[in-house]
């Protein structure tokens, strides 16, 4: 600690180079700390999947339909325990930015299937004899500022009615909340019955179907067997486990942890060359200091220990007031208007970012340490 005034003077010896190398510090770690946000928001889907459910949906893809009839044969396959099933609907709630995920299923089945969503015992009831009724996530409710008894115009792009009005209204019955805090809280449900009794074309149909199995041991065995069943018929299936179904969905839009990574790795090494070339201006910039110190006596050692202290108080600095302001502003919410709804750092972020901060403070002050190490007091002296 006694040497720590003698870091900061030099620190404050150049102070604009010092500032804008720990500006450039501190958006890298920011930039760090909100990429890592979009990726957990973009992976916490598969991570949080229900070990003991499967996902069945047509074999060529999501968006061919499949037949209701299929819920009674899935449903006696060995090693299935319950069936439901949905149809995304797609809808557009005032504007097309308010996007949200809107589904029609069986409720009494969906929810049994999904016991995270926990919802009132009275709102539950009001919702299953309802037939235009539908419950939404907390996320959801706050976002559009709904409350129950609402009734809720949606406007259609994939389903339109028989009598060719796209406008499809709901009441809210019911308002859901996670048992967990990673629980998706952004869906709107509805009643398939509903849908399929007023829509235009493909009655009888549903997008995928949602599996409990007795066993997740045995999911690659109940899978196998379900798509057996319907091998050879018009409509094959695929069957995986809810996981690989939400990697799916997730990899539609690119390998975010492949990109993510690649934008840091960048900005790092950017950022390495920037506070590397500080450091190495700096050390320039005091060789005769050194050779003092060192004509006073100074071991090499120390001489090195400084050099690289400075460079890491730079690069604690910089991180982590780059953290500090990433978790701030990201605990704010998310910044898509429900794109990203469960927008938060992960815990291992932390850990993560101050090894990042002590990489960084080495990788950028082990040559300029080692140059004043190896610094010959004489020709120092002579420079000076």
């Amino acid at each position: 600690m006694k040497f720590l005034p003698l870091i900061w003077s030099n620190l404050r010896r150049k102070r604009v180079r010092t500032i804008f190398t720990l500006l450039s510090i501190l958006v890298a770690f920011l930039l760090f700390g909100y990429l890592v946000a979009v990726r957990n928001a973009f992976e916490i889907g598969v991570q949080i999947a229900g070990v003991d459910r499967l996902v069945t949906t047509d074999k060529v893809s999501i968006v061919v339909a499949l037949p209701l009839s299929y819920t009674d044969r899935i449903a006696q396959v060995p090693g299935v325990t319950d069936v439901a099933y949905a149809t995304w609907f797609g809808g557009i709630y005032q504007d097309p930015k308010n996007f949200f995920a809107q589904m029609a299923v069986n409720p009494e089945r969906y929810l049994r299937l999904y016991p995270e969503f926990r919802i009132p015992a009275d709102q539950k009831k009001a919702w299953f004899a309802d037939r235009t009724g539908a419950i939404c996530g907390r996320y959801l409710a706050n976002r559009f500022h709904w409350k129950i008894g609402d009734r809720i115009p949606i406007q259609a792009t994939v389903w339109p009615k028989k009598d060719g009005s796209s406008s499809w209204e709901f009441t809210l019955d019911g308002i859901y909340d996670g048992a967990e805090k990673t629980t998706d809280t952004t869906q709107f449900l509805f009643h398939w019955k509903y849908l399929d009794e007023s829509r235009s074309r493909r009655a009888g149909t549903v997008n995928w179907y949602i599996i409990r199995i007795a066993s997740p041991a045995e999911a690659p065995q109940v899978a196998d067997r379900i798509d057996a069943v319907f091998a050879n018929s018009d409509n094959e299936t695929k069957t995986s486990t809810e996981k690989a179904f939400m990697q799916g969905f997730a990899k539609q839009v690119g390998d975010i942890g492949a990109i993510i990574t690649a934008i840091l790795g960048v900005v790092f090494f950017v950022i390495l060359l920037v506070a590397g070339n500080t450091m190495m201006q700096s050390v320039r910039e005091r060789i005769t200091e050194l050779a003092v110190l060192k004509t006073l006596g100074y071991p090499n050692g120390l001489i090195l220990a400084l050099v690289l202290a400075e460079s890491l108080v730079l690069a604690a600095l910089g991180g982590a007031l780059g953290l500090g302001l990433a978790w701030l502003l990201i605990s704010r919410g998310d910044p898509t208007n429900g794109m990203l709804p469960i927008f938060v750092m992960p815990w291992w972020s932390g850990p993560t970012g101050a090894l990042f901060i002590v990489l960084l403070g080495l990788a950028t002050g082990t040559l300029p340490a080692l140059q004043a190490m190896r610094l010959r007091v004489v020709q120092a002296l002579r420079r000076g």
